[in-house]
């Protein structure tokens, strides 16, 4: 088994005490979570951020998922990139689905906000329902993970979980990339944020083009 490199542990580690600390003070994933900027009186700049450590108090999968993801696919990244590289395309990437999932949800939920008002629902009920719509998760940077792994290694065969089918990296992230698109567009499986998981990828593949342009050798 080989060693996980510092900066892939340390992101384990502080994700892991950050749902811990949402367990434990449920307040905290009301402050740092993702609230939509321009629309919720909820929301804090910070939050583009925060929201990136934190996950779904609800249950330990999304959690889980995400980590046995970034465990996956940030050995060989660390290893390839090195630390500070490794550690800005997982921070760019959360930040990357950040700002495209807000875009969308600026405008899914202003057009909620006039839908509602035009009904004849008091402005202060409608501003109530808008407050209830956050993102958490760290899904965004591991997208972003994705995308950079199936770059650098297009060939290296992924095993995935369900169904158990073993696939070539690049095949993978198209796989995903495309689900996630359609999910997106046409609204299906609503409570995930599809976008977000868009922008955190567009963001690692345009790095590693970046680096590669640059002259970078991985």
């Amino acid at each position: 088994m080989h060693p996980i490199p510092d900066v892939t542990k340390n992101l384990l580690i502080i994700n892991c005490l950050v749902f811990l600390a949402q367990l434990t003070f449920p307040s905290i994933t009301n402050h740092l979570a993702l609230y939509t900027p321009g629309i919720s009186d909820n929301f804090e700049p910070y939050q583009i951020v925060t929201y990136m450590f934190l996950h779904s108090p609800e249950g330990i999968g999304h959690l889980f998922f995400n980590m046995l993801s970034l465990y996956m696919f940030g050995l060989g990244l660390e290893q390839a990139l090195g630390a500070k590289k490794y550690l800005f395309l997982y921070l760019s990437a959360g930040l990357g689905a950040a700002f495209l999932h807000s875009g969308v949800m600026y405008w899914e939920i202003n057009n909620f906000v006039q839908t509602k008002l035009a009904e004849g629902y008091p402005a202060e009920q409608v501003q109530a329902a808008t407050n209830m719509f956050r993102t958490v998760g760290a899904s965004g940077s591991i997208f972003g993970l994705l995308a950079a792994y199936g770059m650098l290694y297009p060939n290296k065969i992924i095993m995935l979980m369900f169904p158990p089918i073993p696939m070539k990296a690049k095949y993978f992230v198209l796989l995903f990339g495309a689900a996630e698109l359609y999910s997106g567009l046409a609204g299906s499986n609503t409570g995930v944020a599809h976008f977000a998981h868009i922008g955190g990828a567009v963001i690692g593949l345009a790095l590693v083009l970046l680096w590669r342009q640059q002259g970078e050798k991985f």
